[in-house]
């Protein structure tokens, strides 16, 4: 007898930032047909961290859109915002393990220090989205740091990577799209994991939030393969399951860009008052038919 694939949990996590687009659609649906093939769990689940540039009226709209498109997912929904307590318990066990400090930095402070490393181009250590931090709180005395903190100073939290991998050791996950990875802990630098006005971080709320709903298979678009070496470390620092991952291509206009919010031609609430139907609309998301340039 032909072997049944074991089920699969997935997720689609828009942030209500803006108004849903074929980008997301594309998205979703390689979350919500990794489930169709294998049977199990199709969540939903709303990244609101930001309190800046979150809206409530773009989640009532996004979850209409998905659904008007026939998908639909397991409730509760969960909202990011509501679950603070879990992502600081994860702070602070990091904290407990010596491998996240307060950073006083502000970005100028920060922008200042690279620009004057730049001198040395040797000095300026390279990521995936630029320069990345130079350290500058990273060796300052505990006691300095604490006294810093309890006298109300703002600060972010940060995590010594460097530090972190001694304690973790060689780190690799499974790919479904490439294989085997093995974890380059260091390719972001010591990554933010909690911000001076929020308390968390993509990356810490993330990890945290998949370990949490029991997400087996990571589905996000391409231009994330770099969070998830990361992801990796703080998995093995928090001691969370493992799951698979599958990064696929991103949805590209006609003109070969990266769709994004303010791509109001790709906006699915501009296809719908354009007469399309979900059908058309999820051709497109799949890429079986083409943009246009139409609104």
């Amino acid at each position: 007898m032909p072997e049944t694939p074991n089920p699969v949990t997935t997720r689609f996590a828009p942030s209500p930032t803006g108004f849903l687009h074929l980008g997301h659609v594309h998205s979703c649906l390689f979350a919500a047909n990794a489930v169709l093939d294998a049977g199990g769990r199709f969540l939903l689940r709303i990244e609101d961290i930001d309190p800046n540039r979150c809206r409530p009226e773009y989640e009532v709209m996004l979850k209409e859109d998905l659904a008007w498109l026939g998908f639909s997912w397991e409730e509760p929904v969960r909202r990011q915002s509501d679950h603070m307590a879990d992502y600081a318990a994860a702070l602070d066990r990091l904290s407990a393990l010596g491998v996240a400090y307060p950073c006083f930095c502000s970005r100028k402070e920060i922008a200042d220090e690279i620009a004057r490393a730049g001198n040395a181009p040797h000095l300026v250590a390279m990521g995936p989205e630029g320069p990345l931090y130079p350290g500058i709180c990273r060796h300052l005395p505990r006691e300095t740091a604490l006294a810093r903190v309890a006298a109300g100073e703002a600060h972010a939290v940060r995590l010594d990577v460097a530090k972190a991998a001694t304690l973790t050791g060689p780190l690799s996950w499974h790919d479904r799209g490439r294989g085997e990875v093995a974890a380059d802990t260091g390719l972001l630098g010591d990554i933010v994991l909690a911000r001076r006005d929020v308390r968390t971080s993509y990356h810490l709320s993330v990890t945290v939030d998949d370990a949490i709903q029991g997400v087996t298979l990571v589905t996000r678009g391409e231009d994330l393969f770099h969070a998830t070496h990361v992801h990796r470390l703080l998995q093995a620092l928090l001691g969370l399951p493992v799951p698979d991952y599958h990064h696929h291509g991103l949805l590209l206009n006609a003109k070969g860009e990266r769709l994004s919010k303010r791509d109001g031609a790709t906006g699915i609430r501009t296809l719908r008052a354009q007469g399309l139907s979900p059908a058309d609309i999820l051709a497109r998301a799949t890429g079986n038919m083409p943009f246009g340039t139409e609104g």
